[in-house]
């Protein structure tokens, strides 16, 4: 069942990315950011300072300990949207009162991940940036 929402979602979000006029897997919004894995893995290559891995710790060990919290309401709140809808008939109105409540979560989520995303792109220097988008392109090719 989990894998049939995923598929749905997942094909939302190429619709959604060919209405814009995007190619699929293209996104100018997440090439703008560093992704906490990236940095991690190249920290000695960026020269990251004892005080920036300090920071990057606790702001990923923070954001980590959220997103379990909203991954299980989540999934509590979706399991509940689909017991709404396999009903023979569906109550309108309680069905978009759930999918509020799915939604909201979702935006939670994805708020989290950008301030995490600018907290660490507000942290490095510019010369670590532009070091990160070179390894990052290199790892692409």
């Amino acid at each position: 069942m989990r894998a049939r929402v995923l598929c749905v979602c997942a094909l939302v979000f190429l619709a959604v990315g060919a209405a814009r006029g995007q190619k699929p897997g293209e996104d100018p919004f997440g090439r703008s950011f560093f992704a906490p894995e990236l940095v991690m893995q190249h920290q000695e290559a960026i020269g990251l300072s004892d005080e920036q891995k300090i920071f990057f710790k606790t702001e990923i060990r923070q954001a980590q300990l959220r997103f379990t919290e909203w991954q299980w309401k989540l999934q509590d709140e979706m399991e509940k949207m689909v017991a709404i809808v396999k009903q023979p008939r569906v109550e309108e109105q309680q069905a978009l009162a759930q999918l509020e409540k799915v939604l909201t979560i979702e935006r939670e989520i994805k708020r989290a991940q950008v301030t995490l995303l600018v907290r660490i792109k507000n942290k490095l220097t510019p010369e670590q940036q532009a070091k990160l988008e070179e390894l990052r392109k290199a790892a692409a090719k």
